[in-house]
């Protein structure tokens, strides 16, 4: 009985301390993830998503560098989440030991998004990114508008565009603010 207690109570207070932004899991309704590829500008990249048998979230396709493309993209929006005290956001990802973006809108209407690179390495990783060191980009260029500081976020996305042909795989488990 104590045990369960201290289950409870950890519970919690490790629902004061993060803010879940999207859990992965086999109930999970994943309709409202958007693929976006270089194909609105003539590229010919091609991204898809599903969901794994045991629930994660699956990112992958190829990259392809014709007419002028070389991304692909994965963007969830969803109502208005204040940051509160919220300092970083974190991800929960398996990826295939390239690098992709991690990025955020603090409202889906703006044209820019605030953006960091990661890194991955095959195996699952659990990475911390500080919102702050989080800069603007609007079309692959760096704008001078200031690191992210809103209260708010109603985007997230994760892009990979490393300007060279490959095949890509991102899988996703969890997002969350902490």
């Amino acid at each position: 009985m104590n045990n369960i207690y201290l289950i409870c109570i950890s519970f919690f207070f490790m629902s004061d301390v993060n803010q879940l932004i999207y859990d992965f899991n086999l109930n999970s309704d994943t309709s409202d993830w958007r693929i976006i590829d270089d194909g609105v500008m003539g590229g010919r990249s091609s991204g898809n998503f599903n969901k794994s048998v045991e629930g994660f979230g699956v990112f992958y396709g190829k990259i392809s560098l014709e007419n002028n493309g070389g991304f692909s993209s994965l963007r969830y929006k969803f109502p208005k989440k204040n940051l509160n005290s919220f300092k970083e956001v974190v991800l929960k990802v398996k990826g295939d030991g390239k690098n992709f973006q991690f990025r955020i809108k603090n409202k889906n209407t703006d044209y820019h998004s605030f953006i960091t690179v990661f890194e991955t390495n095959g195996a699952w990783q659990t990475i911390t990114i500080k919102l702050s060191e989080m800069y603007p980009t609007f079309r692959g260029r760096k704008l001078s508008i200031g690191n992210f500081s809103s209260k708010n976020i109603e985007e997230i996305a994760f892009l990979i565009g490393n300007k060279t042909e490959e095949n890509f795989k991102l899988e996703i488990d969890k997002i969350y603010l902490q």
